[in-house]
């Protein structure tokens, strides 16, 4: 039987040029990761990082926390789906990550407000309507996901190592999440908004069949610093 660890990067650069690197915050809460991996495992895991430098980034400072000589495989089929596409397609001033930020942030309410536009934008996206508009549609991205996971559980079941870590985004855990749990298109993304940076989703390999254990596990930051809990 082997656990796996699917991690959400640290946070990113939001309304930002380049989404795809971590913040001052992200760096602090993949070393809080990392400090907790320390404690988790007792050798080192199998490790897949998405090929993102956000993915990357956690996870050569985490691993600098816990097993700093650990290799790990780099497979892009983890990758997140291009968000910026997504909220561009829906509002085109939205291609200048900067005007989406401006306009959050000018809300009495800026998560509310950033979760609102979330909706109606993957709401455009999943509609087959618009599949042909995307670079990737929701319908590949699912297949993609889906098959990461395919891939790795007969990986691991062919390894058989104790634990395995990947690496990955929010938006993929929900999916891995959703196919578990047979959750709909709407659902699945709603708790792709609740998915904390860095946190923890737990599932179990029996009989090369992945099963859930828990999502969302971020106590080990909120112990330590509460302040550097963040969902964007």
């Amino acid at each position: 039987m082997t656990i796996i660890y699917l991690v959400r990067h640290g946070q990113a650069s939001f309304g930002k040029s380049n989404y795809d690197e971590l913040s001052e915050n992200g760096e602090a809460q993949a070393k809080l990761l990392g400090q907790y991996f320390k404690h988790l495992f007792t050798e080192p895991p199998y490790i897949v990082s998405g090929s993102m430098k956000r993915h990357q980034q956690t996870t050569q400072i985490s691993l600098k926390e816990c097993f700093p000589q650990a290799e790990y495989k780099i497979d892009g089929l983890w990758n997140e789906f291009n968000h910026q596409q997504v909220f561009s397609l829906y509002e085109p001033r939205f291609a200048q990550p900067e005007v989406l930020k401006q306009d959050v942030f000018q809300e009495v309410d800026p998560r509310a407000y950033l979760f609102q536009i979330f909706d109606q934008a993957i709401a455009r996206w999943t509609n087959e309507e618009f599949h042909h508009e995307y670079d990737e549609s929701w319908i590949t991205f699912k297949m993609r996901v889906e098959s990461a996971l395919h891939n790795l559980c007969t990986e691991l079941a062919n390894k058989q190592p104790q634990e395995a870590v990947v690496f990955t985004s929010g938006g993929v855990i929900s999916v891995v999440v959703g196919k578990l749990l047979e959750l709909s298109v709407q659902r699945t993304f709603a708790l792709s908004w609740s998915i904390a940076n860095t946190s923890v989703t737990t599932l179990k390999l029996v009989n090369g069949e992945p099963q859930l254990l828990s999502v969302n596990e971020h106590q080990f930051i909120k112990s330590k610093n509460p302040d550097l809990l963040t969902w964007l």
